[in-house]
């Protein structure tokens, strides 16, 4: 048996789903621009850079499905997913999940953003299982508050761990497997498996790549 886990944002898609959701919003005029393009770009930043408190990101991430019903954040999400996801989804892409899948192997998506935007693009790729940081509902409404453990850097292994136990395997089940990202947040994870895979990698993760002979790919064009 064998596992293939895939990061998302920068990863199988050219771009940043929770950025792009927040500027979906933003020129919708669901969020005021000036107020929260800003700090979206800041937030992204910190992301690259290493920094990010990930429970401020998310108090900020978060509190607009508060604000809306599901119907209503349902219907932007299909316009979201048609008009700013699948231009960046590469083939290149499409294919390295297919051939996963086609191998037999288990396939989850492994990501930071909130299930609520990642969810349909799990379904866009055909990957049945995702580990993402869950946005707390009551009543069919979202709180604006996360539940549980976030599922970003060492959050990633106790997400993974987690969610093999709930269906009676762990790691050391699969004689091998991979884990795709490009990021450097993704380092705990990576040194986890037994294939790392740094995809159009950033400058810090493309150096321990390079110093431990990591496999290096890219799924851009």
């Amino acid at each position: 048996m064998k596992l293939a886990l895939f990061d998302l944002d920068n990863t199988l898609l050219n771009g940043d789903s929770d950025f792009e959701w927040a500027q979906f919003l933003i020129g919708k005029g669901v969020l005021d621009r000036e107020v929260h393009e800003a700090t979206n770009i800041e937030f992204f930043e910190q992301y690259k850079a290493g920094t990010l408190d990930i429970h401020a990101f998310l108090d900020f991430q978060l509190a607009p499905l508060a604000r809306h019903s599901r119907a209503e954040l349902d219907a932007w999400h299909r316009e979201f997913l048609a008009t700013r996801i699948r231009p960046l989804i590469s083939p290149a892409a499409r294919t390295l999940v297919q051939r996963h899948a086609a191998a037999g192997d288990l396939l989850a998506i492994v990501t930071a953003t909130n299930s609520f935007v990642t969810g349909p693009i799990a379904s866009e790729f055909g990957i049945p299982h995702l580990i993402a940081t869950i946005p707390a509902q009551e009543d069919g409404r979202f709180t604006g508050q996360p539940r549980g453990t976030p599922s970003f850097r060492e959050g990633k292994i106790e997400r993974v761990n987690a969610w093999l136990e709930s269906i009676g395997l762990w790691l050391g089940s699969f004689e091998q497997s991979w884990f795709y990202s490009d990021s450097h947040n993704d380092l705990p994870l990576l040194e986890k498996v037994t294939h790392p895979v740094a995809v159009d990698a950033d400058a810090t993760l493309a150096q321990v790549a390079a110093e431990r002979n990591w496999l290096r790919i890219s799924l851009r064009g």
